[in-house]
């Protein structure tokens, strides 16, 4: 046998194995599993309180009516951001940053990042977060996978952008084209319980048209239920699951703003 086909064998013997272990982390994507094994994944957080967060924003002709309802209830909320809609709608997040709620990344685009290979994962990342960094005058923490779906290179990329994953405890098929007010709502409080974090979408950019309607009809019915079990709701940061998430955060520029713990 030649050296060629040495090569070549070996690395058709390899290639199974290495795309096992790039895949390995889509263990996570099973809620039920994830949640009893992966707490700090699933954002579990302090028992008194709910994570209340948004995916695929900013869109310009949805998410402000999601704004509006925040502010009558006087909530905060993390947005999950993708760098392109970003980029279209700088004026949407300066909005969702004025209003107090949390702006975190949801990758540049919204495609699965199990089929990308790991310079393609990283340049994603870093170029939603970058983004988002130069609209809000602040680097995002926190990164959410489109789907849901982690892999070993968002892993990687993830930690060298300084990013710490989290994904969720309940959603509400909001995504749908036969979703409504009252399913989503049914969906998310079946499994809504202190320390949970909510997966709600404020734009329909990778939805059935128009399905972010049933998620914020659902929103005021979501917060009262909160409401009724006594549950505090709000964005990650005050979630209380990560204690060094947000130290020491660096901003664009040379500035380091020191931000204190006990806002966790």
């Amino acid at each position: 046998m030649t050296a060629t086909r040495l090569v070549r064998s070996a690395a058709l013997a390899v290639l199974p194995a290495l795309a096992v272990a790039h895949a390995a982390p889509v263990i996570s994507t099973f809620g039920p599993l994830r949640r009893r094994l992966m707490p700090r994944l699933s954002g579990r957080g302090r028992p008194d309180h709910v994570a209340l967060t948004f995916d695929d924003g900013p869109d310009p002709l949805s998410t402000p009516f999601f704004l509006k309802v925040l502010k009558e209830r006087n909530i905060r909320a993390t947005f999950f951001l993708l760098g392109r809609e970003a980029r279209r709608s700088p004026g949407v997040v300066q909005e969702i940053v004025a209003a107090g709620h949390e702006v975190a990344v949801h990758g540049w685009l919204h495609r699965p990042l199990l089929l990308r290979g790991p310079r393609a994962t990283y340049d994603d990342l870093a170029r939603a977060r970058d983004t988002l960094a130069a609209i809000t005058g602040e680097r995002p923490t926190l990164f959410r996978p489109p789907y849901g779906v982690m892999s070993t290179y968002a892993h990687h990329a993830a930690r060298r952008l300084g990013l710490t994953p989290v994904l969720w405890t309940c959603w509400g098929e909001d995504w749908t084209a036969r979703a409504t007010a009252q399913s989503v709502h049914r969906t998310v409080t079946a499994d809504l319980d202190g320390g949970g974090t909510i997966l709600l979408h404020d734009s329909d950019c990778t939805s059935a048209p128009g399905a972010w309607r049933s998620a914020l009809g659902a929103l005021p019915r979501i917060l009262d239920t909160c409401e009724q079990r006594r549950l505090d709701v709000g964005p990650l940061r005050e979630h209380g699951w990560l204690q060094d998430v947000y130290e020491d955060t660096p901003s664009p520029g040379t500035r380091h703003r020191r931000r204190s713990s006990t806002v966790l």
